[in-house]
């Protein structure tokens, strides 16, 4: 269980500064003023903080290597806070800009001070409107009350892209062009970078941020009394899909799977479950696999952002991939060929198979395909899908291949898990109603070709 004071959600949204300082807010940035920066981090090195954006890397790692990066080039660092979540089954981010942007801020500029850096950006989407007004209204209020560093961040609203939330897409976005991500990382050449200046930038997740305030606050020792030895704290988890509660769930990080789906979400009949487009799929043969970074990952998946979309034994495999392929081959930016052409041909030999028109050639140059789309990447959207389609064949191939001998069409009817809203009050869950009208260069279709599309996967001709 994780004790009301290891809790980085709080019981109802933090409206004002006052009601922050009354729980207990602000006493991290106040001990953090007292401190020299490389204290600062050395308290998060000890507490032994990991990004909570995906990876898992070592924030203070992160931080020195920027800051050794920086210093090399004689610039300061740039700062940047990444809330553009766009995963599919994800929806945290939003939930602490909402009901706590006092805490994330004040992260902000505990590390603005730590870093040493020159300004801090806070990305996130346009479209998130309530949490985006939230944010905003702190903001102003922690600027009026002086806050150290508080004057050098900035809010920068992005597009509805998945691309968006990649690190270096985003720093395009903060440029003021489309989120294309680059090749060299931003540790290396970061924000406004030129050839004489790289100007090295951090870039943290949201929930990263949120932690720093108790960590320098209350000490290492105490974010250590949850999580485990490698992977302590606590951590957000969402849950939506074919469960009895679906939500956003804060738990202590190596609490089993199982706890977070069965227990606390209520999955009764699980067939497989998406981590999310970055990892491989999760079976029920998975389920106690602790809910930290190194187990995750040795088991064949990933804890990436946290997020979870649950599929019972009445889903079929075909449509589950085909869904999440989908969505990659939209968001793919086609600046890789391997990873445009490659996720776009899954993506109709998918569709085939929901059709009941593909062969076993087909599946077979799909598989192929999923081995391709890697070459010469410049992020991790094609690693994602190279991932679903291994672990998804690897698992039920099996069903695969009765789906296309049968030649059948499939149900296809899933909608792609991209997360509007979750309303606490009552756990229904709204999805994005419009995804299926996005075009593979991110526009939007000017008729609605659902029916149509829908009727066509039916068919029996």
């Amino acid at each position: 269980m994780v004790r009301d004071t290891d809790r980085l959600l709080p019981e109802g949204p933090v409206r004002s500064l006052d009601d922050h300082l009354a729980a207990g807010g602000g006493r991290g940035l106040q001990r953090a003023l007292t401190l020299e920066p490389d204290e600062v981090t050395e308290l998060v090195d000890q507490a032994g903080l990991r990004g909570r954006g995906g990876a898992g890397f070592p924030t203070a790692r992160k931080w020195r290597g920027v800051l050794e990066n920086a210093a090399a080039a004689g610039v300061a660092p740039t700062l940047v806070a990444n809330g553009a979540e766009g995963e599919p089954g994800t929806y945290k981010d939003r939930v602490l800009l909402e009901q706590q942007p006092f805490a994330f801020l004040e992260g902000v500029c505990i590390a603005l001070h730590a870093t040493g850096a020159s300004a801090a950006y806070v990305g996130t989407k346009a479209k998130f409107t309530q949490p985006v007004a939230a944010l905003s209204a702190a903001l102003t209020e922690v600027r009026e009350a002086g806050w150290a560093g508080a004057d050098r961040i900035e809010l920068v609203l992005g597009p509805d892209a998945y691309l968006f939330g990649e690190e270096t897409g985003m720093l395009k976005v903060i440029e003021g062009e489309l989120p294309l991500p680059r090749v060299v990382r931003p540790y290396e050449e970061g924000l406004f970078s030129t050839a004489t200046s790289p100007n090295p930038t951090v870039v943290n997740n949201v929930e990263t941020f949120s932690h720093l305030p108790r960590i320098v606050a209350d000490g290492p020792d105490g974010f250590r009394e949850a999580g485990t030895e490698a992977s302590p704290g606590t951590m957000l988890f969402t849950v939506v899909g074919d469960v009895e509660s679906p939500g956003t769930y804060e738990l202590a990080l190596g609490t089993p799977l199982r706890t977070l789906l069965v227990d606390i979400a209520g999955a009764r009949d699980i067939k497989v479950v998406a981590p999310g487009t970055s990892s491989g799929l999760i079976t029920p043969a998975m389920l106690d696999t602790p809910l930290d970074f190194d187990a995750m990952r040795e088991a064949g998946t990933g804890l990436g952002s946290g997020g979870y979309v649950v599929y019972d034994s009445s889903r079929s495999i075909v449509d589950v991939l085909a869904t999440l392929i989908h969505f990659l081959a939209i968001e793919s930016c086609g600046q890789c060929n391997a990873c445009k052409l490659g996720n776009g041909e899954m993506d109709a030999i998918l569709a085939s198979m929901q059709r009941g028109e593909a062969t076993q050639t087909d599946l077979e140059r799909m598989v192929v395909r999923s081995h391709t789309v890697t070459d010469q990447n410049r992020c991790y959207l094609p690693v994602g899908s190279q991932a679903l389609v291994g672990s998804a064949v690897d698992a039920f191939v099996d069903e695969f291949v009765a789906t296309v001998e049968a030649g059948e069409p499939t149900p296809a009817d899933l909608p792609v898990p991209l997360i509007e809203h979750i309303d606490e009050a009552t756990g229904t869950v709204t999805f994005q109603e419009r995804y299926h009208l996005k075009q593979p260069d991110w526009s939007y279709a000017d008729q609605d070709p659902g029916e149509e599309r829908l009727a066509a996967l039916r068919s029996d001709d």
